[in-house]
């Protein structure tokens, strides 16, 4: 679980902490003010993992790559700066790593300035010990990290060498020997960040290994096929909690077709013969690729949800939050955005966030820390409610900002 981001000259986001974040964290804020920003984080570090940073910056800031990435009016010989702190099993116990990634140009080329990932080896006590310690390319990698009969003088660590704008744990994560890395690794490389297109889901699709959704739910029927054959339980209970949601919908069922390629059909109760999704609403479609997401046998630890109120029935936001939570208290952590009163109003005050901008800046605040509407939404409010009332108006300023 991740615990805390700090971000430095990423896009809108000059600088923010988040600490203590929840299990699920629900980011609301005007059009335009960095929602999107912060949930690129994590596209981006995932695109820097499986290949480099040269290419994540291109596919975040185009043709200019770090100089459209970097916050407007930062000197571009300033460094991007990502931290994240997240919790991990080492040695059977639950430590504390962070992981410390600083990228600039050097020669005009993007290159990773810094690369760290520490943690506390004592239970009490002690500086964090970097296990990895990289700069542009060269540094040292502790490899029998989880002796802890040994001082920290006398672990093993090994020089590497990685092209400088590769990231350490890319190629030392595959390694065995380096634990915390391999872990860090496979956390960036399971968690999901949604972007669901509905016209990408429609229509006959070829067969594949649909064990997750995928990024756009453009695997939506392989995903269904799988999930029936390999968890018919855990699908029987999605289709009865699409039943439940969206009136007249009494089964849903992927089909192969003449040609080999898989359509999903939908049977209505009012009509004898079942229809293919391109007479189906696009509520229907996405409430049923969320619950295919949400109730996956493999889930994934990280999972990252913009604006899932599109395309949906009002009414089906509280249902969705309760989802949302759900799969937040099984161990998986979820970031979402949202603009939807309804969301707002099925999630808890200790979950909930406000992204503001000022002068091209954006600002992540908890709603906490805004004395008003703690104190409102303590004594009974929804956040949903104030939100549409304009309560949130003065907010920095009543928080200390």
């Amino acid at each position: 679980m991740i615990e805390a981001i700090h971000v430095e000259n990423f896009k809108a986001l000059k600088s923010i902490d988040l600490t203590e974040l929840p299990p699920l964290a629900v980011f609301v804020g005007k059009n335009g003010v960095g929602k999107t920003s912060l949930f690129r984080i994590f596209s981006f570090l995932k695109s820097c993992l499986s290949q480099n940073i040269r290419v994540a910056l291109q596919h975040e800031g185009g043709f200019n790559g770090f100089k459209d990435v970097i916050t407007r009016g930062v000197d571009e010989s300033e460094s991007i700066v990502i931290q994240l702190k997240f919790y991990l099993t080492i040695a059977g116990k639950k430590r504390l790593v962070t992981y410390h990634l600083e990228i600039g140009l050097d020669s005009r080329k993007p290159v990773v300035r810094r690369e760290i990932l520490r943690y506390k080896r004592a239970s009490r006590g002690g500086a964090p010990f970097h296990f990895i310690d990289f700069r542009q390319g060269r540094g040292g990698a502790v490899s029998n990290e989880e002796d802890f009969s040994k001082p920290d003088i006398e672990l093993t660590r090994e020089e590497q060498a990685v092209d400088p704008d590769v990231l350490a744990i890319s190629s030392l994560g595959q390694l065995k020997r380096f634990k915390a890395a391999k872990a860090f690794r496979e956390l960036i490389e399971n968690w999901h960040i949604s972007d669901f297109h509905i016209n990408e889901a429609r229509g006959k699709k070829n067969q594949e290994l649909g064990t997750h959704l995928s990024r756009s739910g453009d695997n939506l029927p392989s995903v269904a096929l799988h999930m029936k054959e390999e968890h018919p339980d855990t699908f029987e209970m999605v289709l009865q909690k699409v039943r439940d949601r969206v009136p007249g919908i009494s089964d849903i069922e992927a089909k192969t077709s003449e040609d080999g390629s898989l359509l999903i059909r939908y049977a209505d109760k009012a009509f004898q013969d079942p229809f293919f999704d391109f007479n189906v609403s696009d509520g229907t479609i996405k409430m049923f690729a969320y619950l295919l997401l949400l109730h996956d046998p493999k889930p994934h630890k990280v999972l990252c949800v913009e604006e899932p109120e599109n395309q949906l029935y009002p009414e089906l936001m509280t249902i969705l939050a309760e989802e949302f939570q759900e799969y937040a208290s099984k161990g998986g952590q979820v970031f979402v955005s949202t603009h939807s009163p309804q969301f707002l109003n099925a999630i808890p005050l200790e979950s909930l966030f406000l992204i503001e901008k000022s002068q091209g800046v954006s600002r992540i605040m908890p709603f906490t820390a805004d004395p008003l509407v703690r104190g409102q939404i303590e004594a009974g409010d929804k956040a949903g409610y104030l939100w549409e009332q304009g309560v949130f108006e003065g907010f920095s300023r009543r928080a200390g900002g």
